[in-house]
């Protein structure tokens, strides 16, 4: 038995998989680095296996898998909305290969020290390339897809315009300028306006289809909040990246306007939250899987509280000022990082898995399990490295103390993070297992109301 309505979105399912082996990556190497940040380790390690290098395999695997997420939850949406089978599986599983095989590559080679160096885009230029063919490959397969499709919808658009503004912002951290504050300049083009422009459109357009499928609700009801919330989200976005410019030597007056435009950013995010309640209020079907839509108000909150309140408070010009590249910082990337997109992959994998399986009501007990230990754990290893970001802050920028001092201060709370670490691991690795081995429930489920999409 098959839950999917077309054949073609069964190339999603591969991305799923790889996504969440690297998920699982991506938090080991994490753990380590916190281990580097504990404790005092023998420089014979360090010189086998430095921090940077972690750092490196750390941010690039949550880059990676993002991306492999994103992609696949588009690929799984993309028929049934439009009507059709996906213009080309071929393409999607050759764009599939050329992707991971550069993400290996670049994994393998940071071990070996092949690397540009530039923060969060130390891959090299070749495997960049490939990098840039796999994107084209999506990008057309998509658009292909929707100008072939007899039906057009909103979330289509929009769907399409995220995916291509997500590549067309990656272009600009390719090449490096001679100028550095030129080079940091573009650099937060793709770090800021990836995270706060394109990656959130390619949320709203997934979550509203999700939504949509989960609780019945109008496609009307959906479509009008997923304009506003995109609208919002680029025009706080694109200006708001102008905070970060104060530290790169540009005109003063991008302080003021970045911060007063990252200070509404939150505002997309909090319509968000409103936007789900409204759709618990007004949903026409039975939730059939709960844990689904445990996921979907879990992104919702987390996204307000990680992404929006505590970055708008750390991002504050008389804040940042003080903060700006503390273990603050780390606390609001994480938050941001697992509300806003760890969880809108998670809620996608457990829509869509369960379905490619052939499942339509599943047992999810093992899933709540993982859900709420890596919610919780995340929070807390946020709330940890907040206060190590507040007593870095006080005594290295108040109080003048050098870094190696003020960081024998912090060992106690790196170690209280490194074993809530250990904890959200375990989360990760149950949630892991649950979906790789999710089975069907004995308990029969209520068929969903499927909402069309609506002809423009």
């Amino acid at each position: 038995m098959m839950l999917i309505e077309y054949q073609s979105q069964r190339v999603s399912l591969w991305y799923f998989r790889l996504a969440l082996v690297l998920f699982i990556l991506q938090v080991i190497i994490g753990l380590w680095l916190s281990i580097n940040y504990a404790f005092t380790l023998p420089q014979e390690l360090v010189n086998i296996f430095p921090f940077s290098t972690a750092r490196e395999i750390h941010t690039n695997t949550l880059v990676a898998w993002m991306l492999l997420g994103f992609m696949g939850g588009t690929y799984y949406i993309l028929p049934p909305e439009c009507g059709r089978e996906l213009y080309s599986p071929k393409i999607a599983y050759a764009q599939l290969i050329i992707f991971v095989a550069a993400a290996v590559t670049a994994v393998v080679g940071f071990l070996f020290g092949w690397t540009r160096g530039k923060p969060l885009l130390e891959i090299p230029f070749p495997l960049n390339a490939l990098i840039v063919v796999a994107a084209l490959l999506f990008i057309a397969n998509v658009a292909m897809t929707i100008i072939q499709s007899k039906e057009k919808s909103a979330l289509q658009w929009m769907l399409l315009g995220g995916v291509t503004f997500l590549a067309v912002m990656y272009l600009f951290g390719m090449p490096f300028y001679k100028n550095l504050n030129t080079d940091y300049y573009y650099w937060w083009w793709v770090i800021h306006l990836w995270v706060e422009g394109a990656w959130e459109v390619v949320t709203a357009s997934i979550v509203a289809y999700i939504i949509m499928r989960v609780t019945g609700v109008d496609r009307k009801v959906v479509e009008k909040w997923l304009y506003v919330e995109t609208g919002l989200f680029l025009f706080t976005g694109i200006v708001g990246t102008g905070h970060h410019y104060y530290w790169i030597g540009a005109p003063d007056y991008w302080l003021w306007w970045g911060g007063v435009f990252s200070a509404l950013e939150p505002l997309p995010i909090v319509l968000m939250v409103v936007d789900t309640w409204m759709h618990v209020r007004e949903r026409k079907n039975p939730i059939v899987n709960p844990l689904t839509w445990y996921y979907i108000v879990g992104l919702a909150i987390y996204h307000l509280v990680g992404a929006g309140l505590w970055g708008f408070m750390h991002t504050l010009p008389p804040i940042n000022y003080y903060t700006h590249g503390s273990q603050i910082t780390v606390s609001h990337g994480h938050l941001a990082f697992f509300g806003a997109y760890a969880l809108l992959n998670l809620t996608i994998f457990y829509f869509a898995m369960p379905r490619l399986k052939g499942i339509n009501k599943y047992n999810d007990r093992l899933g709540r399990w993982g859900f709420w230990i890596m919610t919780i754990a995340m929070f807390l290893l946020g709330l940890v490295f907040g206060i190590a970001g507040i007593l870095q802050t006080y005594l290295e920028r108040f109080l003048d103390i050098g870094y190696s001092t003020a960081h024998l201060t912090m060992m106690f709370w790196f170690r209280v993070a490194f074993g809530v670490g250990l904890v959200f691991l375990a989360g990760v690795i149950i949630t892991v297992y649950h979906l790789f081995t999710i089975k069907q429930s004995n308990l029969p489920a209520p068929e969903p109301v499927v909402t069309p999409a609506a002809n423009i």
